[in-house]
C-alpha cells in the first residue's frame, strides 16, 4: 500500500528538495514519480546529457526512504530534435506544419523521433537501473494524447502499412467499398489520409488509418518496454496510461495482454465533488479498462488534488482499492509556478506551506500504514465486459458510442458489488459466467466465435443494441444480425426506430425520447435514442415496449448449447440490464457481494475481512452476523455498525467457531 506524489525537481533547487524530501517523510510519502515532461532538462542539446543535478536528487530520496518511479519522459520531444527534424512536426489534416506550442506535438512514428526517443531512454535507464531510490520506470505518459499527425511522411508510412496488409489495390478496393461515390485506389499511391470527423472520410478509410496509427504508439511503447529489459533487467514498469484520450486512442490491448508493463498505471480524477459519483464512477471505469485481465496489482500514479472536497480524495482512494489499487500518487506535490497548469492546486502553496490536501494525503497514509497487510485486493470476477478498439472508433458515428455503454454495463455490475473485468473478445479466455458485450458495433470472426464457444460451454452472453453490425473491415453484414451469430441468439436483427418519432403518434409530442418498458414483469421507464426491431425465431420473448403502436420485442433469451444468449435491443441502460443480470446472477450462482445498504460500495477483500465505502452524504447502517473489529479505529462492533456519510470502514471479522 503507497501513498506519493508527483514531484517536479527541474522546477527548483537543492534547498527545495530538501525541505520537500523532509515534508515527504514527515506525511508518509512513500512514493515520488519524477522526470515526466522533462526530456529537454536531462538532454538539453542533441547527444548532450546532464544527470548530475538529478543523482542528487535520487539521492535525496533515498536518504529519506523514499522510492521513485522514473519516467521515460520521450514525450514532449526537445525543440532542438524539432528543429533537426521537422518531420516529427504534426500536420494538421489539411497538412498545415504545426508548430509544437504544446505537449504531445509529436509524430511518434516518425523513424527519427523513436531512434533519438530510443537513445534517451537507454542512457536514463542505463544510469539509474541500479540506484537505490528506483521503485520503477514509467513507460511515457499520457501516450494516447495528442493530434494525429496527417503529413506527407505518414502517408508514405500509411501506404507502405496498406500494402503489406492487403498486398493488391483490388483487394484494398474490396476492404474499402472502393465501388462507392468512385473512390476505386487504381494504385497504393492514391491513398490519401482520411479526414477526422464523422463526415469526413469512407467509415472503412478511417478505421484503417486509426489501426495504423495505433500500431505505430504500440510499437514505440513496446520499444521503449525493451530498452528496461535490456538494461534494468527486473524492473517494474509503470505508466499513466490514458491510452483512450479522444485525440490520439489507440488499442492498448496488445500491450495489456503481453504482462511486460507489471503495474498498469493511470491518472485517476474523479472531479471535485464528494456528492456527485459520476466521475468517481469513470475514474473506477478508467482503472478497469487499463487493467483488463491483468492480476498484478494497479497503480494509480496520478491522483487528484485541485480544491477536491474535503474527505472526497480519502473516499476516492478507498474506492479505488476495490478495484485492486495499491499506489494513491497525488497530482501534484507543490502548486505548479508556471506552464500550462501554474494554476493547478497541489498538496503545498507556491510559497511552500503545505495546506488541508496534503492534511488529507496524511490521513490517507497513516491508515493504509495501519490496513496495508491485507492489500492489494485481487478481484475474483464472473462477470465480463467487451471492450473494443475497432468499435468504439466506428461507433462515432452513433447516438451512443461503444465505450459509453461499456462503462454503463461495467456501473452495472459495480452497482451490485461485484467485481468485473473489462476484457479483449480475441485475446481473453472467457473463463467467466456472464459476458456482457455492449454495443460491439465490429465484429470479426475470431471473436465471434469466442462468444459462440462461451455459450456453447455454458455461458450467458448478454449482447445490446449496434453489435455485430460491421464486419472487420468496417462494412455492415449482408446476412441476418447479429452477424455471425444470428443463431446463437436466436433471432434477427432488422432495422431500428426512434422513440422520440413514435411519440410523436403514441404520446402527441415531439422531441419524446420516453419508453415505457414491460421486463420479466417488471414495468420500466427510460429514455433512449433508438431501439432495434428484433424478430424472434427461436429465442423467446422476455420483455417489450408498453404503450407505443404495438408492443416491440426488447428482451430475448435463447438457449444454445449448455447457455443461454440474451438480446436487449436497446443500448445500455442500468434500469434492463441490472434486471436482467440479477436474474442471470441467481440462476448461475454467482457469488453475491457483501449485503449493504444502497450507496455503499463493499468487497470482501479475503475470509476475514470486509471494506466498506459510503458514497453517500447519509449515514448507512450495516448489518454483521457477530463481532468484528475496526481496524482503522480499534472500534469493537457486535452484529453491525453505522457507517458515516462519506466515510470508510474496513472491518476484521471475528473466527467463526465450529
Amino acid at each position: 500500500m503507497l501513498v506519493g506524489a508527483n514531484y517536479h525537481p527541474h522546477d527548483s533547487g537543492p534547498a527545495t528538495w530538501r525541505r520537500d524530501a523532509a515534508m515527504m517523510r514527515e506525511a508518509g510519502i512513500t512514493v515520488v514519480r519524477l522526470g515526466h515532461l522533462a526530456w529537454d532538462t536531462f538532454e538539453p542539446a542533441d547527444g548532450e546529457f546532464t544527470f548530475e543535478w538529478f543523482d542528487e536528487v535520487m539521492d535525496l530520496m533515498h536518504d529519506n526512504g523514499i522510492g521513485v518511479i522514473l519516467d521515460i519522459a520521450v514525450r514532449p520531444a526537445p525543440l532542438w530534435l524539432h528543429r533537426k527534424h521537422p518531420s516529427i512536426d504534426v500536420a494538421d489534416p489539411a497538412g498545415n506544419r504545426l508548430y509544437a506550442n504544446h505537449r504531445y506535438m509529436d509524430d511518434v512514428g516518425d523513424p527519427h523521433f523513436r531512434a533519438h526517443a530510443k537513445r534517451f531512454a537507454e542512457h536514463l535507464v542505463r544510469r539509474y537501473a541500479a540506484h537505490p531510490a528506483l521503485a520503477a520506470f514509467g513507460i511515457d505518459n499520457e501516450p494516447g494524447d495528442g493530434p494525429i499527425s496527417y503529413s506527407e511522411t505518414v502517408r508514405e508510412r500509411f501506404i507502405a502499412w496498406l500494402e503489406a496488409k492487403y498486398g493488391t489495390p483490388d483487394a484494398l478496393n474490396a476492404a474499402w467499398a472502393g465501388q462507392r461515390w468512385s473512390r476505386r485506389i487504381g494504385d497504393f499511391e492514391d491513398v490519401g489520409l482520411p479526414a477526422p470527423g464523422n463526415g469526413g472520410a469512407a467509415p472503412e478509410r478511417v478505421l484503417d488509418f486509426r489501426r495504423f496509427v495505433s500500431g505505430e504508439v504500440n510499437a514505440y511503447l513496446t520499444e521503449l518496454l525493451g530498452v528496461v529489459e535490456t538494461h534494468a533487467p527486473g524492473a517494474l514498469t509503470t505508466t499513466n496510461m490514458w491510452y483512450y484520450s479522444p485525440l490520439r486512442q489507440f488499442d492498448y490491448a496488445p500491450i495489456a495482454y503481453t504482462g511486460r508493463l507489471n503495474r498498469a498505471g493511470n491518472g485517476f480524477y474523479p472531479g471535485n465533488s464528494i456528492l456527485d459519483d459520476d466521475g468517481l464512477r469513470g475514474a473506477l471505469f478508467g482503472i478497469a479498462r487499463i487493467q483488463y485481465e491483468n492480476t498484478n496489482p494497479f497503480w494509480c500514479t496520478e491522483f487528484t488534488t485541485m480544491t477536491a472536497t474535503p474527505g472526497s480524495i480519502r473516499k476516492s482512494a478507498y474506492a479505488s482499492l476495490m478495484l485492486g489499487n495499491q499506489l494513491v500518487c497525488g497530482w501534484t506535490w507543490q502548486t505548479m509556478h508556471a506552464g500550462e497548469e501554474q494554476f493547478l492546486q497541489g498538496m503545498v502553496d507556491w510559497d511552500g506551506r503545505p495546506n488541508r490536501k496534503l492534511d488529507e494525503y496524511r490521513r490517507i497514509a497513516q491508515e493504509f500504514a495501519e490496513i496495508g497487510a491485507h492489500f492489494p485486493y485481487r478481484p475474483e470476477a464472473e462477470i465480463a465486459v467487451a471492450l473494443d478498439f475497432p468499435s468504439q472508433i466506428a461507433s462515432a458515428a452513433l447516438p451512443e458510442r461503444h465505450d459509453a455503454q461499456a462503462r454503463t454495463a461495467f456501473e452495472a455490475v459495480l452497482d451490485r458489488n461485484l467485481d468485473a473485468r473489462i476484457i479483449d473478445l480475441s485475446r481473453s479466455d472467457l473463463d467467466y459466467k456472464i459476458l456482457i458485450v455492449p454495443g460491439v458495433l465490429v465484429l470479426d470472426e475470431e471473436a465471434a466465435a469466442k462468444i459462440r464457444s462461451f455459450v456453447e460451454r455454458g455461458g450467458t452472453a448478454i449482447m445490446t443494441s449496434c453489435s455485430a453490425t460491421l464486419d472487420a473491415n468496417g462494412q455492415a453484414f449482408d446476412s441476418t444480425r447479429p452477424g455471425r451469430l444470428a443463431d446463437v441468439f436466436g433471432v434477427r436483427v432488422g432495422s431500428y426506430e426512434e422513440p422520440q418519432f413514435l411519440n410523436e403518434l403514441a404520446r402527441g409530442r415531439a422531441g419524446d425520447h420516453g419508453l415505457d418498458l414491460v421486463v420479466g414483469g417488471d414495468r420500466i421507464s427510460l429514455t433512449a435514442p433508438r431501439f432495434d426491431l428484433v424478430e424472434p425465431g427461436t429465442a423467446e420473448v422476455l420483455g417489450t415496449t408498453a404503450g407505443l403502436d404495438r408492443d416491440y420485442p426488447i428482451v430475448t433469451v435463447n438457449g444454445y448449447g449448455a447457455g443461454q444468449a440474451i438480446y436487449v435491443a436497446l443500448p445500455v441502460r442500468r434500469e434492463v440490464l441490472g434486471r436482467v443480470l440479477d436474474d442471470e446472477i441467481d440462476r448461475l450462482g454467482l457469488r453475491r457481494g457483501p449485503a449493504v445498504p444502497a450507496g455503499v460500495m463493499a468487497r470482501r477483500i479475503d475470509e476475514d475481512h470486509v471494506l466498506y465505502v459510503n458514497l453517500d452524504g447519509e449515514p448507512k447502517p450495516i448489518e454483521l452476523s457477530g463481532k468484528a473489529t475496526s481496524l482503522l479505529s480499534g472500534d469493537g462492533y457486535d452484529g453491525g455498525f453505522t457507517l458515516g456519510a462519506f466515510d470508510a470502514e474496513f472491518i476484521e471479522t471475528a473466527p467463526r467457531t465450529a
